[in-house]
């Protein structure tokens, strides 16, 4: 497994890297990841406003901010993800804004589809589902935890929809988008957070002279 990381991990972008990209690809009526088709191009251009948008209005928390500014471990976050996934385009920029306040949290961000090792140690449910988290010692790169691909509010949203209409259609899409944005990504912040505070309670307290 860590050969696979220690892969992973050359093939990373920063945040901003991973939005050139993105954006980039867009300017030539591209997508991210393999397959290409007119919908994952426009899924991807509503993502790209959608990522704007929460850059500018997501806030974390000020409970979570001075906890993140005093982590004791040294972390990497990597996210598995893609440009035209929308529960991505929600999470990511939370993942983001959330590692920038720590200077303990390195921040790294992968595509899906150029990674189907690393996607294969993460599915869910048998499912290569997108955005994952995965929170690695940033020494020995063992894997301490991992979310997603979505807050347990959102995944019960889907779970419903599907067993009473059978499919996850634009309308259930359309829902999932109105849940995260009434949520204002505080369920995400606090799965993330009550894994790192159990992570911290396991840190290595070093002995002071």
């Amino acid at each position: 497994m860590v050969t696979i990381i220690q892969d992973s991990l050359a093939k990373s972008h920063s945040y901003s890297e991973y939005r050139n990209i993105v954006s980039s690809l867009l300017k030539e009526g591209k997508s991210t990841g393999n397959e290409q088709s007119e919908a994952l191009t426009h899924y991807s251009e509503l993502n790209e406003t959608r990522m704007n948008r929460l850059e500018k209005t997501i806030k974390i928390t000020d409970e979570f901010t001075e906890i993140l500014k005093q982590l004791k471990r040294e972390y990497i976050w990597l996210v598995v993800s893609e440009g035209w996934c929308g529960d991505a385009a929600q999470l990511v920029p939370i993942f983001h804004k959330m590692a920038e306040l720590s200077p303990k949290i390195d921040f790294r961000i992968v595509f899906r589809d150029e990674n189907d090792d690393l996607m294969n140690l993460f599915l869910t449910n048998g499912a290569r589902s997108i955005p994952k988290l995965i929170i690695l010692d940033k020494n020995t790169l063992e894997v301490l935890g991992d979310f997603g691909p979505r807050p347990q509010g959102a995944k019960q949203l889907i779970l419903d929809y599907k067993a009473e209409h059978g499919i996850v259609d634009e309308t259930a899409k359309t829902n999932l988008q109105l849940w995260y944005l009434h949520d204002k990504g505080l369920s995400t912040q606090q799965e993330i957070m009550d894994l790192i505070a159990t992570l911290e309670l396991t840190a290595v307290q070093i002995p002071q002279d």
